[in-house]
């Protein structure tokens, strides 16, 4: 279960699921409870009219036993006075709940005496009034309270309750009205009358129905297509989790993602893919040309060095001392230039020390030949013994190309400290110029590797400067030899990583 619902695909149509269920369930009950409400208005508006018509009869004077209203076979009716006394009731009403009176018989005494009084006046009838008079709420000196009626007045609005009424043996759910009517004869008199919610529940239960049918089948159709929208938009990634699977296995960094034909993230993220396997198969290239040509650099003096001792095991008296000690030399620069390669691969950061370029390089210039220095004094932050690295390996490049003169500048622009070194030499042509930054270029095929290195120097000075977030390129100089340029923030600046 957990691996199943563990994909994008399997999330996003449970999700989308889910929140339309959701809607779904809110509507319906919005829905449904709206169509009961109407309904069961609609119902009340029926049985306020059939309470409005008995009324209206009372008012009129009509004897009880010949009310039209008591015939209605869907409509239970209850006439009760003002002491709660059921008067009349519908023919055939069995059992009724909902009105507040439980009975469907009226009494005997108060329904007969009340027909026997619209027979004939007795004598009594001023008093009779007086009474009804008080009964209905009227005051002494003709004051009215807000509920009192004149005799004949209907009032208005009716009250609303839910009950149940059993009619010739059928027992169904009634809304109920209640009226008030004040009659000339019998006072303040109460009409119970009630519709039928049949319909209501007939309603309400077909789209309940309709919904429990329907919801899930609208489910199941936002599921299935949710599912194939999300699958349809995730082959693209699926199509590159395979290559790249199949790249992790073969190791061939050469081999591309697919690129889909679109303007996505999922595009995106195929082409950015695509520049991290460039990236990496640059990187990985490069680590065995490296590799490569190390173990080239070095198999010439160590080969050489073992020549050496072999011939002094054989014949002492021709050992070359001084040509065993110039290799083991060039062995061990050659091993504390790899070293430092690695260390700045591995991304070391520089010292955070405060350095005097303008003593730097006038420290480095020393003991040099034709070598002059015109330097102003200019801090930076990093390491001192990898600068004055840098420092050396420009020196050592221009003492090799340079006819007479090397010039040493150093000089501040701005918040950046500025370190040129310059020859008379032949200099280094346009095409060239970020060529001999790599390692292992020599651009003198023909130099030999004992007067020229293993060219390692400028790739080396190159990588310690963006390290501490300056830049080393090349171009020409004044005199028409080579010129490179050192540029390295101003102690306390902002410093970058730009790219080499």
């Amino acid at each position: 279960m957990s691996r199943l619902f563990g994909s994008v695909r399997s999330r996003a149509t449970l999700g989308a699921t889910l929140v339309v269920a959701v809607a779904l369930v809110a509507a319906g009950a919005a829905v449904l409870l709206s169509l009961r409400a109407n309904l069961t208005g609609e119902a009340g508006t029926r049985a306020e009219r059939s309470a409005q018509a008995v009324a209206s009869e009372l008012a009129a004077r009509t004897p009880l036993g010949k009310l039209s209203g008591l015939d209605a076979e869907d409509t239970p009716v209850q006439i009760v006075d003002e002491d709660g006394v059921l008067l009349a009731a519908s023919e055939d009403l069995e059992r009724i709940s909902g009105t507040g009176i439980a009975e469907v018989t009226p009494s005997p005494a108060r329904s007969d005496g009340d027909d026997d009084g619209d027979d004939g006046d007795d004598g009594d009838d001023g008093d009779d009034g007086d009474d009804r008079h008080d009964r209905s709420g009227r005051s002494d000196d003709d004051g009215r309270d807000d509920d009192s009626l004149d005799p004949g007045e209907i009032a208005q609005g009716a009250s609303y309750t839910n009950g149940t009424a059993t009619v010739d043996g059928d027992t169904e759910d009634y809304r109920f009205a209640a009226v008030e009517v004040e009659t000339p004869d019998r006072g303040r008199l109460t009409v119970h009358a009630g519709a039928p919610l049949a319909a209501e529940h007939s309603a309400v239960g077909t789209a309940l129905t309709s919904m429990l049918i329907g919801f899930p089948l609208l489910l199941g159709v936002v599921a299935a297509v949710t599912w194939l929208v999300t699958g349809r938009a995730l082959r693209p990634v699926e199509g590159i989790r395979r290559e790249m699977a199949a790249i992790t296995a073969s190791e061939d960094l050469r081999r591309r993602v697919p690129e889909p034909a679109t303007h996505d993230e999922i595009a995106r993220l195929a082409r950015t893919t695509n520049a991290t396997l460039a990236a990496l198969e640059s990187s990985v290239e490069r680590q065995r040309r490296f590799v490569a040509d190390a173990s080239h650099e070095l198999r010439s003096p160590i080969a050489s060095l073992r020549t050496q001792l072999e011939v002094a095991a054989a014949h002492p008296e021709l050992l070359d001392l001084d040509g065993a000690v110039e290799d083991t030399v060039r062995l061990q620069n050659l091993a504390a230039d790899l070293l430092l390669l690695a260390r700045l691969d591995a991304g070391e950061r520089p010292a955070g020390t405060r350095v005097d370029l303008a003593a730097l390089a006038r420290e480095e210039a020393a003991g040099r030949e034709g070598v002059t220095v015109e330097a102003e004094a200019v801090e930076v932050s990093g390491s001192r013994g990898q600068l004055g690295r840098v420092l050396a390996n420009l020196l050592d490049n221009a003492q090799r190309h340079a006819r007479e003169r090397i010039t040493v500048t150093v000089r501040r622009e701005g918040d950046q400290a500025v370190v040129g070194v310059a020859d008379d030499g032949e200099g280094v042509a346009g095409a060239d110029r970020e060529r001999i930054f790599e390692r292992f270029v020599r651009l003198d095929a023909a130099r030999s590797r004992d007067d020229g290195g293993a060219g390692l120097g400028l790739a080396i000075a190159r990588d310690v400067a963006v390290r501490h977030g300056g830049t080393l390129t090349a171009g020409a100089a004044p005199a028409g030899g080579a010129l490179f340029e050192l540029r390295l923030p101003l102690a306390g600046a902002d410093r970058g990583t730009p790219s080499a």
